[in-house]
């Protein structure tokens, strides 16, 4: 019965091809636009788990994001750096100012001031330049996203940037009308904005940002070796009155604004629904026309003594062979979409997860086995005797 079964199948080339081309398409278009969706979400808080040397974020109580800090008291430090089981607490800033680059056209750019000493919260990898020049007067350090953002893309011949890879270093512009001068490009994790992240000591990024009375918004602290972190965080939020979260729990917070306050999963949520109404309509009609068109191949089976149990293997095996090969094309054709990608700067870390392979892989079974049971009602309530008319 396999047999016949397959044969029925590929029997009617356009048909066949059909169906496949229905569950490809859906799958391509669900894994994609999950995989993006993800991705994205993950950009928000990519710049928080990109601090990998401090345990704990303390902040004011209204933040709800990473972009929105009101700054702290210089007390607050103290108050973190007296509580058991604190190893280390350090000053940061985070924040937007304008840059004016040397034709005169301007960007908005993300400030990141580094404590002076420590430089805990720096990127991991360094493409051109150290961390080491940051010591210099008016220093400062650009994403390599950034870089390409407001100088294009790196000079293709390593002999006009020497060992940093084209990068031209030294370059001076003006931050918030302060001057500036490049001297070092890192890789960091792609941001949600677009715009670039700049580096620099925190007494430098002082001298950038318009006078406040109070510039630190966050404090990293690292735990000390066996002290448990969320412990830690109850202790550092009953002595200061700040809130205070490790960094996975800070990804979360700022994830869970992003999914709440913006339009971001209902734009993605309505593509993912249309791919799978669209994968499940044509899937659907496409087997359910094949099936009546075979109504007198199906009758004369019954006819020879098949039960319905073993019509309905038949109808079930067509329609899992069609979901499997059209999944593993939908998901091929994925993988090359970021494979293909992957070297462009801006959609850099987007890639292909196991969430949305699992999610799309139930949602074509559900495709398959939704069609599969619509299809079958007509072939089980068949008469055998519709063979033997006209």
């Amino acid at each position: 019965m396999s047999w016949i079964a397959l044969r029925m199948l590929t029997g009617d080339r356009s048909k066949y091809l059909g169906l496949i081309f229905g569950v490809t398409f859906a799958t391509l278009l669900m894994t994609q636009q999950v995989s993006i969706f993800m991705g994205i979400l993950a950009r928000t808080g990519n710049q928080i788990l990109d601090v990998r040397d401090a345990d704990i974020w303390v902040m004011d109580n209204r933040v709800r994001y990473l972009d929105e800090a009101p700054g702290l008291q210089d007390i607050d430090l103290m108050r973190v750096r007296g509580v058991p089981g604190v190893a280390w607490a350090v000053r940061t800033y985070r924040g937007v100012v304008r840059a004016r680059l040397e034709d005169g056209n301007t960007r908005n750019v993300r400030l990141s001031g580094l404590d002076d000493e420590s430089l805990v919260g720096a990127p991991q990898e360094m493409i051109a330049g150290s961390m080491d020049d940051l010591n210099r007067p008016d220093a400062v350090i650009i994403d390599r996203a950034g870089y390409e953002y407001m100088w294009g893309p790196p000079a293709a011949s390593s002999s006009q940037g020497g060992d940093n890879g084209g990068y031209q270093l030294g370059r001076t512009f003006q931050l918030n009308d302060k001057r500036a001068v490049l001297v070092g490009v890192c890789k960091v994790a792609q941001p949600f904005f677009s715009d670039p992240i700049i580096y620099t000591r925190y007494s430098q990024a002082a001298f950038y940002v318009p006078r406040e009375r109070n510039l630190m918004n966050y404090i990293l602290v690292k735990a000390q070796d066996g002290v448990d972190q969320k412990e830690l965080c109850g202790r550092i939020e009953e002595r200061t009155g700040r809130v205070a979260l490790t960094g996975r729990q800070f990804f979360w917070k700022t994830v869970s604004y992003f999914l709440s306050s913006t339009g971001i999963p209902v734009n993605f949520g309505i593509t993912i629904a249309l791919g799978f109404i669209v994968g499940a309509a044509v899937t659907g009609q496409t087997l359910y026309l094949f099936i009546v068109e075979s109504l007198k191949q199906f009758g004369a089976l019954k006819a020879m003594g098949i039960p319905n149990r073993g019509i309905l293997w038949m109808i079930v095996l067509q329609a899992v062979l069609v979901g499997g090969i059209g999944y593993g094309m939908g998901v091929g054709l994925t993988a090359v979409f970021f494979i293909t990608t992957g070297n462009i700067t801006h959609l850099a870390g987007l890639h292909m997860t196991w969430v949305a392979l699992l999610g799309t892989g139930a949602a074509v079974v559900v495709i398959v086995i939704a069609t599969s049971v619509i299809s079958a009602r007509r072939v089980l309530t068949l008469e055998p005797a519709v063979v033997f008319r006209g």
